[in-house]
């Protein structure tokens, strides 16, 4: 470990190049938290749409991921991380703009294609962003490089979540309510609903389309920099790519272990507002809580675990870290799922300080000492973000167990569905720590 203490994480010399791909990391952050209040914002606007249906939203955003992350690596590998950036940023931008004729048509599925399409972009950006930070400097200090980089990938969530509480969510109309508590949507005509509807989903195109506006702008300043060479150039054959990359058990299990990490992820992230919204049903009308500005602190959480998890990686074993904050989510989780009211949430608020360090290094312990195959190793790894499409469905259909609420059911007799529901982010930060243990013996990083 002393020697690399002694190597720089980013050499002054691939400085700047680093800066520019970090600043993408930001750039899905502000996407995916963006996106993660959508799954409420829909509810409330579309009220005939269930738990499950509202979900979709996830399911929607996180399988572009993998569906689009084996085509970008194939992509990369032909031509150069460059290209790959750029297209994805192109993806991006049209299924940002595309959110504008989904609000004219007021149709909830031509949004779910603008999303695919923004995380088709995203996966482009993932699969070529993460392998060519581990590339830009030394093998001993990748795991370091990645984390450091993906820590500017909160300030992007951070920076989502604030726009999607200030410019959406407050400003929606569907969800006011009048001196007694009760929505005054319910009381309206069809016409004044039809109103509120149209008025509603443009609120939440708007900063899409801005969105597009910015990836543009960044799409141009990609164009005309000169991102070096990676010592990666060589090609093997894909053939030869893929024997290795199954072979690997190392990397198999990682995949394996990034669903279950993304899915844990989303789920916290999402459902949150859930958790708030059965809390404020038993809360005067001045005392309600915002469940945004708890996410945000779950994100503030996150960045502080991320810079944190950084910093020991100098003197610990990755993989051993890895274990610990795992084991830490678990136990964060049995307490949302046990315990009642803020305490709870102040339990699933911390479960961020652990997940913090998973996604970079799960990813750098899988791609450790990669060649070429780095590039269809990364795509793997993208794929598994589907995780985050999948579990949110699971999740949802827990919340629809009694009904449309979220505490139809006591399970135990004393447990509501909402809070029961977190049982599943636990089982997969459970499979994440058992990865870290796993790997604790073999990774050297």
């Amino acid at each position: 470990m002393s020697s690399s203490k002694k190597r720089p994480v980013v050499k002054k010399e691939l400085l700047f190049p680093f800066i520019i791909i970090t600043s993408l990391f930001a750039l899905w952050g502000i996407a995916n938290d963006l996106t993660n209040p959508m799954v409420s914002a829909f509810k409330k606007v579309m009220p005939e749409l269930s738990n499950v249906q509202a979900s979709l939203v996830q399911f929607a955003f996180y399988f572009g991921y993998f569906f689009m992350a084996l085509p970008a690596a194939l992509f990369i590998r032909k031509y150069s991380y460059k290209s790959g950036i750029i297209v994805g940023l192109s993806l991006y931008a049209v299924g940002a703009f595309l959110f504008y004729p989904a609000a004219t048509n007021q149709e909830f599925n031509y949004f779910l294609v603008s999303l695919w399409i923004i995380t088709c972009g995203l996966a482009f950006l993932e699969t070529t962003s993460n392998p060519l930070i581990l590339s830009l400097g030394d093998k001993e200090t990748a795991t370091r490089r990645l984390n450091l980089a993906q820590a500017f990938n909160p300030i992007g969530s951070l920076i989502g979540m604030v726009v999607a509480q200030q410019f959406v969510i407050s400003a929606l109309r569907s969800d006011d309510k009048d001196a007694s508590g009760a929505l005054i949507y319910e009381t309206l005509s069809e016409t004044a609903k039809a109103t509120v509807r149209e008025n509603d989903l443009s609120v939440i195109s708007v900063p899409y389309i801005i969105l597009g506006l910015v990836v543009l702008a960044i799409m141009a300043i990609i164009f005309f920099t000169k991102i070096p060479k990676t010592p990666d150039e060589e090609k093997t054959a894909l053939s030869v790519s893929f024997k290795k990359l199954f072979a690997n058990k190392v990397y198999l299990h990682g995949v394996l272990a990034q669903a279950f990490y993304v899915g844990a992820q989303i789920m916290c992230w999402t459902y949150i507002f859930q958790y708030v919204d059965n809390i404020n049903e038993n809360l005067p009308a001045d005392e309600q809580l915002t469940a945004t500005w708890f996410n945000v602190a779950a994100m503030i959480i996150f960045l502080i675990g991320r810079w944190m998890g950084t910093a020991l990686m100098k003197s610990i074993n990755p993989s051993r870290i890895l274990m610990l904050f795992g084991v830490g989510g678990v136990v964060f989780c049995a307490g949302a799922i046990l315990l009642q009211g803020i305490t709870g949430l102040y339990s699933l608020v911390g479960v961020s300080l652990f997940m913090s360090i998973m996604f970079p290094t799960i990813y750098g312990i899988a791609l450790k000492d990669m060649g070429d195959e780095a590039k269809i190793g990364s795509a793997g790894l993208v794929m598994a973000i589907v995780g985050g499409a999948l579990m949110p469905v699971l999740q949802g259909s827990i919340l629809d167990w009694g009904g449309s609420g979220f505490a139809d059911e006591r399970i135990l007799g004393f447990i509501p569905e909402v809070n029961f529901s977190f049982i599943l982010p636990m089982i997969c930060l459970a499979v994440v720590a058992h990865y870290g243990y796993r790997t604790m013996k073999t990774s050297r990083l």
